[in-house]
């Protein structure tokens, strides 16, 4: 990434991360309260997610790839305890662990204002693509070649090209241009077991996540990306699709 595309993406993230917080500071008790009133328990939840993969050293000098983890920090849109019968799991549209409350958040996005604070602290970028759980993160890569390298010297983003263009798991809109090419990119040997897997529409949102990092390489197509998905993503907020 070029070093001016660098400073203007954190300069962004500053000025937008703060704007948000201080036009969504109204809704934070509102949101807060309907939480607790419909699943009593901390309103706030926090989760560990893998980052930027970039490559370090050792002292032996070999190099090696390396994620940075970090909390990240999101509405509690379940209930309590949600994994403690399920273990770590992707979340789907219909998981019945979602509070009604949970359902209006994730589908209007609200459940992920708090992550203003993150991007304010360095920790994310208002663009770029989601950060998955570090296991479920091993298990993609081993599904989908190179799934991790949509992270490479990428900071994960509140929302993204993929964020806005795809169903909450990467799944497929209907009557959307991609969705023409469907039969190819998504079970092509038409395996009746495979049908629905999660590692189809994951290899659906590694397009778009790669397509986004390359637009980082030139300033140009970098500041035409990233306004266009910033003013984009108020949109989709407000048809209360699962763009993401």
């Amino acid at each position: 990434m070029q070093r001016a595309v660098r400073l203007a993406k954190r300069a962004i993230d500053i000025a937008g991360a703060a704007v948000g917080l201080a036009l969504t500071a109204p809704l934070l008790p509102f949101i807060a309260a309907a939480i607790y009133a419909e699943s009593p328990g901390p309103v706030l939840f926090r989760q560990r997610r893998a980052g930027r993969l970039r490559t370090v050293r050792s002292e032996d000098g070999k190099k090696r790839l390396e994620f940075d983890e970090f909390d990240m920090h999101k509405f509690r849109t379940m209930i309590v305890n949600a994994e403690a019968k399920t273990g770590v799991v992707v979340a789907g549209a219909d998981d019945p662990r979602i509070t009604k409350v949970g359902k209006f958040l994730r589908r209007s996005r609200l459940d992920e204002l708090p992550q203003f604070w993150d991007v304010l602290r360095g920790k994310m970028s208002l663009v770029g693509p989601r950060p998955e759980r570090p296991e479920l993160l091993q298990q993609l890569s081993c599904a989908i070649p190179l799934f991790e390298e949509r992270m490479r010297d990428v900071k994960p983003g509140i929302t993204g090209l993929a964020q806005i263009s795809l169903g909450y798991t990467g799944s497929i809109p209907e009557g959307s241009e991609i969705g023409k090419l469907a039969k190819t990119l998504q079970n092509p040997w038409n395996l009746d077991e495979t049908k629905g897997a999660l590692a189809d529409d994951m290899r659906i949102k590694l397009l778009y996540d790669l397509a986004y990092t390359v637009s980082l390489e030139r300033f140009d197509t970098f500041l035409r990306t990233e306004l266009g998905i910033i003013f984009r993503t108020p949109l989709v907020m407000l048809k209360m699709t699962q763009g993401r």
